[in-house]
């Protein structure tokens, strides 16, 4: 017998689940479940849990707030591209020295700290390693080994 995909399990699950809820003798609800198993090949206890389930679609993730801004993106952009697109292990003790240098000589521009969200103040290039990967595999893809 071969195996129904999530997507046709999920549509006959809908068409039997509205039978199964109108029906209200437990041997009518146990022939119901027998079919629906026999069809599939699923428990019947996965197939008891997922009709009195309310949604049969897959949960969609939240999103998170965005905690670097664009200006911040941008800049870690143009010091990726000045040190020659390291990778993200390279790039942070590099940020960690080398940003005040950069600043200084009007490569890149660091905005007051006062004005501006606390992500764009100096200490933000003491990124921890995951957030830089993270931008750097938004940023360009394909460049990054």
């Amino acid at each position: 017998m071969e195996r129904m995909d999530m997507h046709s399990r999920n549509e006959y699950l809908k068409v039997l689940r509205e039978s199964y809820f109108k029906v209200r003798t437990k041997k009518g609800k146990s022939q119901i479940l027998d079919e629906y198993c026999c069809n599939t090949g699923q428990s019947r206890k996965y197939v008891i849990t997922k009709i009195h389930k309310a949604d049969l679609r897959p949960r969609q993730r939240k999103k998170r707030k965005e905690r670097y801004n664009s200006q911040v993106k941008a800049a870690l952009a143009k010091i990726w591209e000045i040190f020659d697109y390291p990778c993200g292990q390279r790039l942070k003790p590099l940020l960690e020295t080398e940003v005040d240098r950069l600043s200084e000589f009007g490569e890149i521009e660091i905005p007051d700290p006062p004005l501006n969200p606390p992500y764009l103040a100096r200490d933000v290039w003491k990124w921890i390693l995951l957030s830089i990967v993270a931008l750097l595999s938004c940023l360009c893809p394909m460049q990054i080994p």
